[in-house]
C-alpha cells in the first residue's frame, strides 16, 4: 500500500530547485567567474613572480661572468638583453609550473579548463584583432606627450639586442601577462567586483608592470592602461585566455615590425630616438 503525499512538499521539476521552506529565497546561483583559487592565492603568485624574476637575472648574470664575460661589471651584465630575458624566462617556465600545482591542488578541473583557455576556432580574427588595436591607437599615442628617451631604450641598441627582445616581446611575454592578469587576476575580481569595475582594476597592474620600461610617464602608460582595458573585455565576453593571447601576441608583432621597418632591418637603432 502507497503513501499519500505530503501534501506541504511541493513536486521538484527537472532542472529547477525546489523553494526553500518558510518561502525563504533559495541561494544565489554560483556566478560565472568561479576560480577554484582566491585573491590572496593571485597576490601570491605576484609576489613570487617578482622574486623569481630577481633571482633568475641575478642567476643569469652569474653565470655569464662565470663563462663569458668575466670582466664586465655585475651593472653591465644586468642590462644585457640575453641575461634579462634568459633570466625572465627561467622564472616564467617555474611560475607556470607553480600555477598549475596550485590548480592542481585546489581542483580537479584540468588546468586550461580553470584558466578559461578555450582556443578560439576563428583565431585569425584575435590575430587581426590585435593588429587593429595597434593601429587604432597609434593616432591616439601621437597625441599624447611620449619622452624620446626611454629604460627601455637601452634594449634596443644593437640589431642582435632588438632581436633577442623581438622574440621574447611577441612570444612568451604576451603568453604569460595573459595567464596572470586573464586567467588568473580577472576571475577572482569579477567574482567579487563584476565585470565592469574587474575590467578596469586588471588593466591598471597590467599598465603599471610596464611602467619601470617606460619611465612611468603617463602618456605611454595610458596607451598600455587602455590596451590592458581591450584584451580584458575580450576576456570577459569570450571567456578565453587563449584569444587574448592572440591579440597581445599580434599587437607586440605589430610594434616590433613597425620599428624593424623604421629602423632599415634593426640596422639604423638610432631612428628610434629622433
Amino acid at each position: 500500500m502507497s503513501s499519500s503525499p505530503n501534501p506541504t512538499s511541493a513536486p521538484s521539476l527537472p532542472g529547477l530547485a525546489a523553494p526553500h521552506p518558510g518561502g525563504s529565497r533559495p541561494a544565489a546561483p554560483p556566478t560565472d567567474e568561479n576560480p577554484p583559487w582566491n585573491g590572496w592565492d593571485v597576490v601570491a603568485l605576484g609576489v613570487l613572480t617578482f622574486v623569481a624574476m630577481l633571482v633568475c637575472v641575478v642567476a643569469a648574470a652569474y653565470a655569464m661572468r662565470l663563462y663569458l664575460a668575466p670582466h664586465d661589471s655585475w651593472r653591465t651584465l644586468a642590462t644585457r638583453p640575453e641575461v634579462t630575458v634568459g633570466g625572465e624566462l627561467l622564472a616564467y617556465v617555474l611560475v607556470l609550473a607553480l600555477m598549475y600545482k596550485m590548480v592542481g591542488n585546489r581542483s580537479a578541473i584540468p588546468f586550461l579548463e580553470a584558466i578559461r583557455w578555450n582556443w578560439p576556432p576563428n583565431w585569425t580574427a584575435y590575430v587581426l584583432a590585435g593588429l587593429a588595436l595597434e593601429l587604432c591607437l597609434l593616432p591616439f599615442a601621437l597625441l599624447l606627450p611620449m619622452p624620446k628617451n626611454l629604460p627601455i631604450d637601452e634594449f634596443f641598441k644593437t640589431a642582435r639586442d632588438a632581436y633577442i627582445l623581438s622574440v621574447f616581446g611577441i612570444l612568451f611575454a604576451p603568453f604569460f601577462e595573459e595567464l596572470f592578469f586573464r586567467g588568473f587576476l580577472y576571475p577572482v575580481l569579477a567574482r567579487r567586483a563584476g565585470v565592469p569595475a574587474s575590467i578596469l582594476l586588471t588593466a591598471l597592474p597590467f599598465a603599471m608592470i610596464h611602467g619601470a620600461q617606460l619611465n612611468f610617464s603617463w602618456g605611454p602608460v595610458l596607451v598600455i592602461f587602455l590596451v590592458g582595458v581591450v584584451l580584458t573585455t575580450v576576456r570577459a565576453l569570450r571567456k578565453s585566455v587563449a584569444a587574448t593571447v592572440l591579440m597581445h601576441m599580434a599587437y607586440n608583432c605589430t610594434i616590433f615590425i613597425a620599428e624593424y621597418i623604421a629602423t632599415d632591418g634593426f640596422r639604423h637603432m638610432e631612428k628610434l630616438n629622433q
